[in-house]
């Protein structure tokens, strides 16, 4: 993701801090990346999980966020 600048990532930890529910957190990623960055987003945000996705190259990204909690972005369309 070379067009996202580094706070965008602090941007997606802040939205996990805000919403108490995964789920409200995902959905507020997603529309922001969308907004950004053009719609085909995927979110996932959880603890303890895998994921196997197919992505447009240099369009994931993977974040930890307080220890087990993580996030992962992805774009596919």
């Amino acid at each position: 993701m070379d067009d996202q600048p580094k706070a965008e990532g602090e941007a997606d930890k802040k939205i996990v801090h805000i919403y108490p529910l995964v789920k409200h957190a995902a959905k507020a990623i997603k529309e922001l990346m969308d907004k950004k960055f053009g719609t085909f987003w995927h979110v996932v945000v959880g603890e303890g999980f895998g994921y196997e996705v197919s992505y447009e190259t240099k369009n994931i990204l993977y974040l930890f966020f307080g220890g087990n909690l993580a996030i992962v972005l992805w774009k596919c369309s």
